[in-house]
């Protein structure tokens, strides 16, 4: 090779050597930068992406390439391992734009996202299977699990909850949940709710609850269940008070003997919520007949059972509760419906049978009271 070859060489192989010198310059200048630099600042357009558990950083990285969020998914992986951070990653649905940088997408990914919460309204009166397909149908916990969870003893005692269920406890209220969370957890929830409530109320009527444990030696399990009957009886404010006391009289008074109150809500609940019903209740197809009205199996039928039935037959709210613990002094008796949302109250049954007459037996409907 000539001197003026060998110089023609050296000048394209230096050349060559600078031009490579830049290239790897200018790329390390910009695997440098990578981490603060967005794809497209100013794009704000929303890019959704679910992040499962042990999703991986390069599977993230190359899912947010295919969205148009990043470039260079093999940098963004590179450069999460380096931080330390692939590890870090927490799952949720998150939401990104052009307009972040691998660096600000990383931060989040490592904060996480809250968690979604379901708002479900619990209304008052509904009973324990009705609640449990609320939560259903809003997402929180399968109906059977709530189900299963609202009788079983350990939860029960664990609680403080007497009876067989956690009827009357599961306090009506709007409430925040995670999906799926566990029924017991939703349980618990509404139970403490609902213990707290009552401790106010409580505390607030004092004397009410003392002349109810006085007279009628209730407990704070029967004020509940008195209230849970209150509750399904009306839902006229108004008038909670005086069904109060209406059911009252009917316990105490010696002019009302048997001490029956019933209450249609009663054979009702005895005949859709127990697990073991009896013959007649497995006829009934939600209209109370003749068989229901004097079915002694039934121990919720307040028919054909003096007193109280062996539980709440839903759950009551606040102002049922406060209606019990500061009932009406009334001298009614009975109650019959109006068909208008309120009732008409007497003194005596022949009182009683005329305002039977008046609203009630030009119905189909059989209850009258």
């Amino acid at each position: 090779m000539s001197a003026k070859d060998q110089r023609r060489a050296a000048i394209v192989v230096g050349a060559t050597m600078l031009a490579l010198g830049l290239v790897g310059g200018w790329s390390a200048h910009r695997a440098l930068g990578y981490p603060h630099r967005a794809l497209r600042d100013g794009d704000t357009h929303p890019v959704r992406l679910v992040v499962t558990k042990n999703m991986t950083a390069a599977a993230i990285g190359h899912a947010l390439a295919d969205r148009g969020v990043i470039e260079h998914p093999r940098w963004f992986r590179v450069y999460a391992t380096e931080r330390g951070d692939s590890q870090k990653v927490r799952p949720g649905q998150y939401t990104f734009t052009p307009s972040m940088s691998p660096a600000q997408i990383i931060d989040a990914l490592i904060a996480g996202v809250p968690e979604e919460e379901i708002a479900v309204t619990i209304p008052e009166g509904k009973n324990l299977l009705e609640v449990a397909m609320i939560l259903e149908d809003g997402g929180v916990c399968p109906h059977e699990e709530f189900e299963r969870a609202a009788r079983d003893p350990s939860l029960l005692e664990k609680l403080g909850v007497p009876g067989e269920s956690a009827e009357g406890y599961l306090f009506p209220d709007r409430y925040q949940f995670r999906p799926a969370t566990p029924a017991p957890k939703v349980i618990a929830r509404l139970v403490k709710h609902g213990k707290e409530v009552y401790a106010e109320l409580r505390e607030h009527h004092k004397a009410g609850v003392a002349a109810l444990q006085k007279a009628y030696k209730f407990d704070d399990h029967q004020i509940v269940l008195m209230a849970s009957l209150v509750e399904k009886e009306t839902a006229e404010p108004s008038e909670r008070p005086r069904i109060a006391g209406v059911f009252l009289n009917r316990l105490r008074l010696p002019t009302f003997v048997p001490h029956l109150l019933q209450t249609d809500p009663t054979i009702v609940y005895g005949c859709t919520v127990p697990v073991e019903l009896s013959a007649a209740c497995k006829k009934f197809e939600g209209r109370i007949h003749k068989i229901q009205l004097e079915d002694k199996d039934n121990p919720y039928n307040t028919y054909t059972h003096e007193g109280l039935p062996p539980g709440p037959i839903c759950n009551p709210g606040r102002a049922a509760l406060e209606a019990v613990m500061q009932p009406d002094s009334t001298p009614y008796l009975y109650f019959v419906s109006k068909n208008d949302g309120t009732h008409y109250f007497s003194k005596t049954r022949a009182e009683h049978e005329a305002a039977v007459d008046r609203y009630q037996r030009h119905r189909s409907d059989a209850p009258a009271e």
